[in-house]
């Protein structure tokens, strides 16, 4: 009778998940966050007494070591273990309640539980404890303040990506889904295959930035893998995503990486892998980002003597680009770099040996100090490189390059992330420049400068046979915009809204503001491209000379058939944009300007139908319906649907739809799970690629 036994083991799971803000995950296991006391009640043999020898041993990884600090062997009321404590709140006959704190610092992953009494060891069933970081908890590296802010960025499972262009931002709303059937297992198979260190497992640097190593499949069969080539036959389009969720489950079961992600669904599957850890997070998009500019800050774009874009082999401008910003304290780095910082999975190049990105202090961006770690060079080039255009002309069958001009403020406009507790775009591109023009610009830049090589004054073409040599000074430290003596300015606009089938009504207006008559030459074109610049087809050119006198304006329109692109529209896989390029040249001064606008096609919307609460375990109806307002028929329409904690995402195959016809989809939903919930729908078709709509019902 005095050798002393466990007989059972109670987690107190819907006690401490709720302490915990770890309820919502869908799992039997256990999950808490570090730094923070929870509960486990153990029935013994018999009343405990002072002599025994009550242990509770906490293992991680294949073969835990007490001299590795991977078993951790906790004894009541004894000095803490690497930082955890374990004590007893209260004895109860048989029963004992104890309550066992982790390090606030403590290697994030699965434990197992065992408790030894004397030599005796009892296993517990669903002994395993999956620990997290907590931004709740003061002392861990991750703690946010703001609890609107923990709300939003570790526990909201749904939320929007913003796409699109920068004349024509809109929202693809992206269910992450952090809490649902096997997200949090693929989370702790990825750490696992990270190989971090137990050490390197406690920072949420390292792990983060393993983890935008692990999301793309590039040098370790991750997740996702990209593809933007526009042949998706043997796997998933990107623009079928409607979520994480899908992405994680099947990349869990299989072990292989999944077909086919672009970056907004790295974005998006990323943002899921860091709230799930217990790492506050957010995508953030930045309009006209620069890429592969091979750190020289500038990007070359070509046009030929008919205002067309040309595809360059080397870098390129992207309509948008999505990447993640995770919260922490950088004990890493020198004091003032803390708070947001950017992580990328796109996989672009590769940085020590492996496609990965970050974390880099968005801080450090803002700043110039392009010299932390990690790959700050990279993420500042992506939003502060300058734009040079020119213009490519056939000379006795070689390639002549002009310079037609650079364009200082074009890249990394409009840095947006969904607004906390709000569904609306915030802009936060303050936090990773300051305003363009202004004295702490100049600094921040000029200190990016001295440690990034100086731009060559020659363009890096793909196709550069021979250069014409450019005279002048070189580059300046920090380049101005150009001031032309005709005070020349050019804005592209849409006079019609832009409707597939539709004629594509553009305008070109071009303005002077200084005394003078001037002759303008106008050269314009429309073309359609993918979202990374990639041109697909050319659809129209003008070229007008017109007279402008003084401060006065003209506009000049451009219209395209819609027989001049709806044959391309429908063959393509990807969404596209419509891309107008105008490039002007003043007769008697020779000032030369470039402008460029991308536009998005406008569709009609879908509407949900349903009731504005529901309660638990009832079912209700919702209703999916569409009417084809354009005119063209949308071939082979699909609808796919996804409401987490109320229905898994379903497909609807819908055929075509004629024009003005209407389109109705119905499914039966039973909510699983309290509190707001939201529909995701997103109709597909040859003609149109995305329009998604959300809607959110309170279940009680």
């Amino acid at each position: 009778e005095s050798n002393l036994k466990v007989t059972g083991i109670d987690l107190l799971k819907s006690q401490n998940t709720r302490q915990h803000h770890t309820d919502g995950y869908n799992i039997k296991n256990l999950v808490v966050r570090r730094g923070q006391p929870f509960l486990v009640q153990v029935s013994l043999s018999r009343e405990l007494r002072a002599a025994d020898k009550l242990s509770l041993r906490f293992g991680i990884g294949e073969n835990p070591l007490k001299n590795k600090g991977s078993l951790l062997s906790l004894k009541p009321e004894r000095e803490d273990f690497y930082g955890w404590k374990i004590s007893v709140v209260k004895k109860n006959g048989k029963e004992c309640l104890l309550s066992v704190t982790s390090a606030p610092n403590a290697a994030v992953g699965k434990y197992n539980l065992h408790v030894k009494t004397g030599t005796n060891i009892y296993k517990p069933e669903n002994g395993v404890i999956y620990l997290l970081f907590n931004p709740w908890c003061e002392d861990d590296v991750v703690y946010m303040a703001n609890e609107a802010q923990r709300k939003e960025y570790v526990l909201n499972d749904t939320g929007y990506i913003y796409v699109g262009s920068s004349y024509s931002i809109y929202d693809r709303p992206w269910n992450y889904g952090q809490f649902e059937d096997f997200v949090l297992d693929a989370c702790m198979y990825l750490l696992d295959k990270s190989k971090l260190s137990l050490t390197d497992r406690r920072d949420p640097a390292n792990v983060s930035r393993a983890m935008s190593a692990l999301v793309n499949a590039n040098d370790d069969s991750g997740v996702l893998l990209g593809n933007w080539s526009g042949n998706y036959i043997s796997g998933t389009s990107p623009m079928d995503w409607i979520g994480s969720v899908t992405i994680l489950q099947k990349y869990y079961k299989t072990k292989k990486p999944v077909r086919y992600g672009q970056c907004w669904v790295f974005a998006g599957v990323l943002n899921t892998v860091m709230r799930c850890l217990g790492v506050p997070s957010r995508c953030v998009s930045t309009f006209d980002a620069a890429h592969d500019t091979e750190e020289n800050l500038t990007v070359d774009i070509y046009v030929n003597e008919r205002g067309e874009k040309l595809n360059s082999s080397l870098d390129s401008v992207w309509n948008f680009h999505v990447w993640n910003d995770v919260w922490m304290k950088r004990t890493d780095l020198p004091e003032g770099f803390s708070g947001w910082q950017a992580i990328d999975s796109t996989p672009q190049e590769q940085s020590q040996g492996r496609f990965q990105c970050g974390p880099c202090p968005v801080k450090a961006v803002r700043e110039g100090d392009v010299y932390l770690p990690y790959d700050s060079k990279f993420v500042y080039a992506e939003v502060n490189a300058d734009r040079v255009y020119w213009l490519v002309r056939k000379v006795n069958g070689k390639d002549k390059y002009t310079k037609l001009g650079t364009e200082t403020q074009a890249i990394g406009k409009n840095i947006s992330t969904k607004a906390v507790g709000q569904n609306r775009r915030e802009d936060i591109t303050r936090e990773y420049k300051y305003p363009e023009g202004s004295k702490e610009e100049r600094m921040s830049m000029q200190r990016a400068y001295s440690f990034i090589r100086p731009a060559r004054m020659t363009p890096r073409s793909g196709y550069a046979s021979t250069v014409e040599a450019l005279s002048g000074p070189t580059q300046p430290m920090v380049p101005k915009e150009p001031a032309t003596k005709t005070g020349l300015h050019l804005e592209i606009t849409n006079t019609e809204p832009l409707h597939p089938g539709n004629p594509l009504e553009m305008a070109i207006t071009v303005k002077t503001s200084t005394p003078g008559n001037w002759t303008i030459d106008l050269t314009g074109s429309c073309q359609l491209q993918y979202y990374t610049g990639k041109v697909q087809a050319n659809l129209g050119t003008i070229k007008e000379t017109i007279k402008l006198e003084g401060t006065s304006e003209m506009q000049i329109p451009l219209k395209i058939a819609p027989d001049a692109y709806m044959k391309t529209l429908s063959s393509l896989e990807d969404e596209v944009l419509i891309l107008v390029t105008a490039i002007v040249e003043v007769e008697e001064t020779n000032d030369k300007l470039t402008k460029e606008t991308s536009m998005r096609f406008e569709y009609p919307p879908i509407t949900v139908q349903m009731p504005e609460t529901a309660k638990l375990y009832n079912d209700f109806t919702c209703a999916f319906i569409f009417k084809n307002k354009l005119n063209v028929i949308l071939e082979n329409c699909k609808l796919l649907v996804e409401g987490l904690g109320i229905f898994k995402m379903t497909t609807f195959d819908q055929g075509d739809i004629m024009p003005g016809r209407i389109m109705k989809s119905e499914i039966i939903c039973t909510p699983t799970r309290l509190g707001e919930k939201k529909i995701v729908a997103k109709l597909i078709s040859n003609q149109i690629k995305g329009i998604s709509t959300e809607k959110a019902i309170i279940i009680t």
